[in-house]
């Protein structure tokens, strides 16, 4: 019984981070924004871009352990081409992996799905981004809606000063967010409605 209220408080309790860590400002937005979509707009989580990070890690694991079981059957120099092999694959693999991450990803912090109450058409994918670049504090989110039915798509993209988020002991003032990835939504929203 406890545990349930447990999980409750700690949903209620606001974010509090070091106000001075960038990369901390940055994934406690992205984390709001995520959870103003799923849960304002009931939308459900894609994961196919986390899968392809994954499926890439996976192989390139694979490769360091089929390294790793046959130097274990066949000692060092009977071993050395195919170490040689795996060693370059999983160094290669990590390349691909900073490319996917850098030219892919590319700063997408979440891919929804808004799914059709008649469940006819196909679903609308919403894509979150931001950028927050080092040393600076306008945190910049950008939506991408691509309708189900016709492939086309749309952005809109917003920049703030972190400040205006933030409080002094550097707790997450998500009344003060909230709006705002509500109203870069529903202009795309609007835009829709008129097409």
């Amino acid at each position: 019984m406890s545990g349930s209220g447990t999980d409750a408080d700690a949903q209620d309790k606001p974010v509090k981070i070091d106000k001075w860590d960038g990369t901390a400002l940055k994934n406690a937005l992205d984390d709001a924004a995520k959870k103003v979509m799923l849960d304002k707009y009931n939308m459900k989580e894609a994961h196919s871009l986390m899968d392809g990070r994954l499926l890439i890690c996976t192989v390139a694991v694979g490769f360091a352990m089929f390294a790793l079981i046959w130097d274990y059957l066949n000692p060092f120099p009977a071993s050395r081409t195919v170490l040689i092999i795996c060693v370059l694959s999983y160094f290669l693999l990590m390349g691909v992996l900073t490319l996917y991450t850098t030219y892919t990803e590319n700063g997408i912090f979440l891919v929804a799905l808004d799914k059709d109450k008649a469940g006819v058409d196909p679903d609308d994918i919403w894509t979150l981004a931001s950028v927050l670049k080092k040393y600076d504090d306008i945190y910049t989110l950008s939506i991408i809606f691509e309708d189900g039915k016709t492939k086309k798509k749309r952005t809109v993209e917003k920049g703030h000063s972190v400040a205006n988020y933030f409080d002094e002991e550097g707790s997450l003032c998500v009344e003060k967010f909230e709006p705002f990835v509500r109203q870069l939504k529903d202009s795309l929203n609007f835009e829709k409605k008129g097409n």
